[in-house]
């Protein structure tokens, strides 16, 4: 009987141990929740944070690289506008009347360089490719005469005089093949005794525009209103 009841006390014991850890370990979880959950919460908005930073980056990222495409592309329309100096390679063209002699009873303006010995070699240079011109140091943009005035040749209102130089940028074989085509602008002018020369260069300086320029009557339409 003493035993029994020795049994039943020990038994009891452990019971209210192990009841006692238990309690304890409970109150130990019940306890870290808070904690745990807490920790989500800070997880949770620290990335929220990581990527609205990321966002505000890319859109920095969108502007500078708008920045930068729009820069280039001003500096494109002005080089192509006339308003910028350009180096590249090209070819030079030199047209030279001065020792031509017509002989008595002959027109001499036959045998002299005009406006339209010069418009040809342009329209040619430009079928051919020319990102650029020059004529005499005076660069050729959308608005430029090329017009005879007495003996002299007008250009950007500027009078110049034989000899005659064009320059031009761009692909210098193309541009030298298009004056040099058989019965072409050189072939033809050479007839009349007018010297004509080409020569291909890697380094070609075509001077800005330096002349007004303004519209009186012309107006820029903003995009998407017509």
């Amino acid at each position: 009987m003493m035993k029994l009841r020795k049994g039943q006390i020990a038994l009891t014991l452990v019971c209210i141990i192990l009841g006692l850890m238990l309690a304890i370990q409970f109150r130990t979880t019940d306890g870290n929740l808070p904690l745990q959950s807490q920790r989500a919460e800070d997880l949770t908005r620290r990335l929220a944070q990581v990527d609205q930073e990321r966002t505000t980056l890319q859109n920095e990222v969108h502007k500078l690289r708008s920045g930068v495409t729009s820069s280039a592309d001003a500096e494109q329309i002005k080089a192509k506008a006339g308003f910028t100096r350009i180096t590249g390679a090209g070819i030079q063209v030199t047209m030279d009347d001065r020792g031509v002699k017509s002989g008595p009873g002959k027109n001499s303006e036959l045998y002299l360089i005009r406006d339209s010995d010069i418009l040809l070699v342009l329209n040619e240079l430009k079928a051919a490719g020319a990102e650029a011109i020059s004529i005499n140091g005076q660069r050729v943009i959308s608005t430029t005469e090329v017009r005879n005035a007495g003996p002299a040749i007008v250009v950007n209102n500027i009078a110049i005089s034989s000899p005659i130089e064009i320059k031009a940028t761009g692909d210098p074989a193309m541009l030298e093949n298009a004056l040099k085509i058989r019965g072409g602008v050189i072939e033809t002018r050479q007839i009349w005794g007018i010297q004509i020369a080409v020569t291909k260069q890697q380094n070609v300086e075509i001077p800005m525009y330096k002349g007004p320029q303004r519209f009186n009557y012309a107006k820029p339409v903003k995009e998407g209103t017509l």
